[in-house]
């Protein structure tokens, strides 16, 4: 037994460092691509201080490219990561997450911003992410706290509430895109809603990293207290855990580093639903390896898709929800025909 889970581990530690190496290399090969064509090699070179390129290739490669895949890996982590969280928590394969109003929320945040022209900005955000942020972050707030029952918060009546309020806050960012004065105010609502890294740049990196890290280290902190809620809260209780406050710090967390994410990049479907059920049929629900290896992999499909959208769509910007579904569900249903009689069951 004791040799079985050492190799568990080690082929787990492969697998970690496999990924990893290939985050490298796929970020590396995707700061080639785009409308001005760079080579991998030259790109190389730049990065290592070698040779004399143009300068228009530095501009390109550490102004646009470099701060653009950077925030795809982080968006695509933190997608992941909430995703697994949200399925841990609420038991349930189809949590994603934008399941407690983060989506509704800040996309309703971004249709104030854009309807009424608000001109504002702060840490390199301008209005419409920086109202995307507070949107999402008050609809998780009202949500848990509309969810809460004599002091707990139930999964049952927790997601009754986001369904709720997801309803009414979608309602009204429908409301806003039709009766936007202007087709370019619609226009810049509905990209929004499909998600897009074109804006990137170094401040908005700076400004969300904080949060991301943050949320990021309560989330690890309490990785195995999540393999532990696998079994039933009562059960939990029983082993010591404090189940409510840890829920609350974790639902938090994972909200707080999602409504960052979205707000610099706008609504992104697939990677926080799939990437943490392929790592489930791959290599099981130890969320210890589970967290890790979901973000490595989300942050990989984010920039793999955002760079194919520069390399087969360039000069034209394709939503990146788009891509991520075509990509991805036809692998995930390759997984789950394979693994079909291995699949983690909630």
């Amino acid at each position: 037994m004791l040799s079985v889970r050492v190799t568990l581990r080690r082929r787990r530690w492969l697998s970690l460092a496999v990924a990893v190496l290939l985050l490298l290399a796929v970020s590396l090969i995707a700061t080639s691509w785009g409308a001005a064509g760079i080579p991998a090699s030259a790109v190389a070179r730049i990065l290592l201080g070698q040779g004399e390129y143009p300068a228009t290739w530095q501009t390109i490669l550490f102004q646009i490219r470099i701060p653009r895949i950077i925030l795809g890996g982080i968006v695509g982590m933190t997608l992941a990561v909430a995703g697994a969280v949200y399925q841990a928590i609420f038991r349930n394969p189809l949590a994603d997450p934008y399941l407690l109003g983060v989506s509704s929320g800040a996309s309703f945040g971004a249709a104030l911003a854009i309807y009424f022209v608000w001109r504002f900005s702060w840490g390199g955000l301008n209005a419409v992410s920086l109202a995307a942020f507070g949107g999402a972050m008050l609809a998780t707030a009202a949500i848990y706290s509309l969810g809460r029952v004599g002091g707990k918060a139930p999964i049952t009546t927790l997601i009754l509430a986001g369904v709720a309020i997801g309803a009414l806050l979608s309602s009204a960012t429908t409301f806003f895109m039709f009766t936007a004065r202007e087709a370019f105010h619609t226009i810049n609502l509905l990209g929004w809603l499909m998600g897009s890294l074109a804006l990137a740049d170094w401040a908005r990196i700076k400004t969300i990293a904080p949060y991301v890290a943050i949320a990021f280290g309560v989330i690890a902190y309490y990785s195995h207290i999540l393999n532990v809620l696998q079994l039933d809260e009562e059960q939990a209780m029983a082993l010591g855990v404090e189940v409510e406050r840890v829920k609350l710090l974790i639902i938090a967390s994972a909200s707080l580093a999602t409504a960052a994410a979205v707000s610099v990049s706008g609504v992104i479907g697939f990677v926080g639903i799939i990437i943490p059920h392929m790592v489930r049929l791959i290599w099981g629900s130890d969320y210890r390896f589970l967290l890790p290896m979901s973000a490595i992999l989300g942050g990989l499909c984010l920039i793999l898709a955002d760079g194919l959208i520069r390399l087969l769509f360039a000069p034209r910007e394709l939503p990146i929800g788009v891509v991520t579904a075509f990509l991805g569900a036809p692998f995930f249903l390759y997984l789950l025909r394979r693994y079909k009689k291995e699949v983690f069951y909630f």
